[in-house]
């Protein structure tokens, strides 16, 4: 890109954004780029010396290797001196360099930021447009159609923005996830994002985290952030990815060993010769899936791809001092993980995982015989390409190669074809070489630069719900009913070049590397292996300017919020802890089986009402099973006897003065970071969530809002729960790190039980408990602080 090399002493203020001063963006960039280069001035808080000296001094206080994790992590702690570190058991206090925030969780961080009182961000910080556009007939007038229903969100969200020195994303700008990979992201930077992809990051050497709302408020406060320090487990990958095998077929696999839970509470680190056989945005397909596994993040070392990428992508100044810092950025030599997995990409086969869970793991060669003796439809209705885990370059060109074999036979998609961009400079640039038209001649439906299907906005209307039916898409997760609200919906996930391939066969039992396809003229002929340039020729087509820089002083502006919206609600604070223990509360329902966030706070239409907590409070738990009757959104009432919706039977209590309390089962909130899955039982009076175990996220949340997450010590005092109990949870006075609890089950047939629950708050988490929630914490220590200064 010809960009001016920098040394050392240019403080790697690096994590793209405002403030501080330009990197030297070569002429020829800017203008190709015709965008305001204000997204481009670096200003991170952390140089690489300051990461180089608190890994110094860690390094020497442990006296042993680093993995690249604990190098980025332990880098950027707010005491490295004294900061306790023990893998697995202590809490970090952390100072990250940027935040990221999709539009709908942006909206309730924002509204919590505000309730704050602060005047600004406190570290660079950005808003993405892409969760409120729903996918129907394509990408211009879904967009159009999507900036006329949000607008009082989108201006609300741009508004808050510049006032509280946010950079705003508009709608049609792409998905978080790939506009932080093309913009914001680089080796060794410490980014946390309200959104559980986050991790995508990882591809570019960054540990990146997805995160709730509240704690991206600490980070955008200046607090120092709290993360259990993770262990690590590592990958280690052998040989070369080669023919129909692709960086996806890595996490796929991956998650097969791992299962759904089985990355919780670590980072998964990769590493070995196999890993410079993967371009930057695969290592970052690979880290994005991480979350599938509950893995608190994922993360690849820096080498030649990732400064290649940096260079396409106009930061090749930022690739000149990564060079120079190049042993940090990589694993200590002898350096321990926690566990071990070794993958050999020369013998990995093209994977696709589902139906209903992306961690039922099947080679592409056995899925169909897998399909007819599990009942699975084998029909193909529709494929989709794209979301934040596959819409690269590099995808979208090798989706483009299957296509075009097809179509210079004759063929078309049997299936339904759809394609998202991951952003629009991914759109223009495929526009200008030619894939979109390959693609859109094959059958495919280009739709908008945003999430879609992938997190359920789609206005699908082939299928009637509940009528079983197959899909086979390059997202990232498959829970039931997920992408079209339809729960005999058949998710499979895989890579973009398998969805091509399975969408121009028609049926999930074809194998593109050994099976034929027949031609219009009676030919039979193999697909041959996919192939696409990893990056464009001819450098990015950067498209239309969709980003919004906030201005140096927004005090004087004002962000309205209209007392009548049924969008947007300003935020009440939760009320304090009584000082008692908590007494005879209802057991509101015993959930069975899996229960994701999904289950817990659905998107999809209910996407529009994340800035209104009131209102989509009404979709609590509504996808979650009943263990008494195994039904969905049915549960009994115990003050008139009646069944009804959980959330209205939950305001019914709530109004009634009666708490309430959730019992579920095993890795409990797993998948998305959102946080109204926390906000929503504490609001409809929830105080506790007793469960086998959480995934991180969601109990990082709970206790956020005040509520308690709390686990059984013996995992089978879950059946010893019933329905109707009523529940005490006794030791709250003496509520301390480590120290279990005790619940008291009084049955209605007059009998009683007691049960050990065990947590996992530490000291400054027992206040936000305290105080009601964490943001009220915030509150009464900036009063502490302003009644003594």
């Amino acid at each position: 890109m010809g960009l001016a090399p920098c040394s050392k002493a240019l403080l790697t203020q690096l994590a793209l954004g405002h403030g501080a001063r330009r990197l030297h963006i070569s002429a020829a960039y800017r203008a190709k780029a015709k965008v305001s280069m204000s997204r481009f001035e670096p200003s991170s808080f952390i140089s690489y010396e300051k990461l180089q000296s608190n890994v110094d001094i860690v390094r020497k206080r442990l006296n042993r290797p680093l993995t690249l994790s604990e190098k980025i992590v332990y880098g950027h702690l707010d005491d490295p001196h004294n900061q306790e570190i023990d893998r697995g058991r202590t809490y970090l206090r952390l100072r990250p360099d940027r935040v990221a925030m999709q539009d709908a969780t942006a909206q309730m961080a924002m509204l919590q930021f505000i309730s704050s009182g602060l005047p600004r961000v406190a570290v660079p910080s950005t808003i993405h447009c892409d969760h409120l556009i729903e996918a129907q007939i394509g990408g211009a007038k879904d967009l159009a159609r999507a900036k006329e229903v949000n607008q009082e969100v989108y201006n609300f969200l741009s508004s808050a923005g510049a006032k509280y020195g946010v950079g705003f994303w508009k709608p049609g700008s792409g998905i978080i996830h790939q506009i932080i990979l093309e913009n914001y992201a680089y080796p060794g930077v410490m980014l946390i994002g309200t959104d559980s992809h986050t991790p995508n990051g990882g591809g570019l050497g960054g540990i990146c985290i997805g995160v709730g709302g509240a704690d991206a408020v600490d980070v955008m406060a200046g607090i120092p952030w709290e993360l259990k320090c993770p262990k690590v487990i590592g990958v280690k990958l052998t040989g070369t990815l080669s023919g129909w095998t692709s960086p996806k077929d890595v996490i796929l696999k991956v998650a097969g060993i791992l299962t759904v839970k089985g990355g919780t509470g670590a980072i998964v680190e990769y590493h070995g010769p196999g890993v410079d056989s993967i371009s930057c945005t695969g290592m970052a397909t690979i880290c994005n899936m991480g979350a599938e596994i509950g893995a608190t993040t994922s993360v690849f070392p820096y080498n030649h791809r990732m400064r290649t990428y940096l260079e396409k992508t106009g930061r090749a100044e930022i690739a000149a001092v990564a060079d120079e810092y190049s042993d940090l950025l990589v694993p200590d030599q002898g350096c321990e993980y926690d566990q071990i997995i070794e993958l050999n990409l020369d013998e990995l086969k093209p994977h696709i995982n589902g139906p209903f869970t992306p961690d039922l793991a099947h080679p592409v060669s056995e899925v169909g015989a897998a399909a007819q003796k599990n009942g699975w439809p084998l029909e193909v209705k529709v494929g989709l390409i794209g979301s934040c885990t596959n819409s690269s370059y590099e995808d979208m060109g090798r989706a483009a190669s299957v296509a075009k074999q097809a179509l210079d036979k004759g063929l078309k998609c049997k299936a339904q074809f759809t394609v998202t961009p991951g952003s629009e400079q991914i759109r223009a640039t495929i526009e200008r070489d030619g894939y979109s038209k390959i693609l859109g001649d094959v059958g495919g439906v280009v739709l908008a630069n945003a999430c879609g299907p992938c997190i359920g906005q789609w206005d699908r209307r082939d299928v009637k719900k509940g009528e079983k039916n197959t899909i086979v898409t390059s997202f990232n997760r498959n829970f039931t009913a997920r992408n079209d609200a339809n729960p005999a919906t058949h998710a499979f996930v895989t890579s973009p070049e398998i969805v091509t391939a399975l969408a121009i066969a028609g049926t999930l039992n074809f194998n593109p590397e050994t099976d034929y396809l027949t031609a219009p003229n009676g030919e039979k002929f193999k697909l041959e292996p996919p192939n696409g340039d990893e990056l464009p020729s001819k450098d990015f087509d950067p498209g239309q300017d969709t980003y919004q820089h906030p201005p140096a002083d927004g005090s004087s502006l004002k962000v309205n919020v209209n007392p009548q919206s049924n969008r947007l609600q300003l935020l009440e604070p939760f009320d304090k802890w009584s000082g008692n223990d908590l007494e005879n509360m209802q057991v509101l329902i015993k959930v069975k089986g899996k229960c994701t966030t999904d289950h817990i706070s659905a998107a999809g239409p209910w996407l529009k009402f994340r800035g209104h907590l009131d209102n989509i409070s009404n979709n609590m738990l509504i996808g979650a099973v009943n263990s008494e009757n195994d039904a969905v959104n049915k549960i009994k009432n115990h003050l008139t006897g009646e069944y009804g919706g959980v959330p209205d039977v939950a305001r019914h209590y709530k109004a009634n003065g009666i708490s309430w309390v959730v019992v579920g089962d095993d890795n409990y909130g797993e998948g998305s970071s959102r946080e109204h899955a926390a906000l929503e039982p504490r609001h409809l009076g929830g105080r506790a969530i007793i469960v086998k175990s959480f995934a991180r996220i969601h109990e990082t949340n709970l206790k956020k809002q005040g509520l308690l997450p709390l686990t059984f010590n013996n995992p089978s005092d879950y059946d010893k729960i019933r329905p109707d109990d009523k529940i005490s949870i006794r030791g709250l006075k003496s509520f301390a790190p480590g120290k279990p609890l005790t619940a008291v089950l009084k049955h209605s047939d007059g009998t009683e039980e007691t049960l050990q629950l065990n947590h996992s708050f530490n000291e400054t988490q027992i206040q936000w408990f305290q105080a009601g929630s964490a943001l009220n914490r915030m509150k009464e220590i900036e009063g502490q602080k302003s009644r003594c200064c």
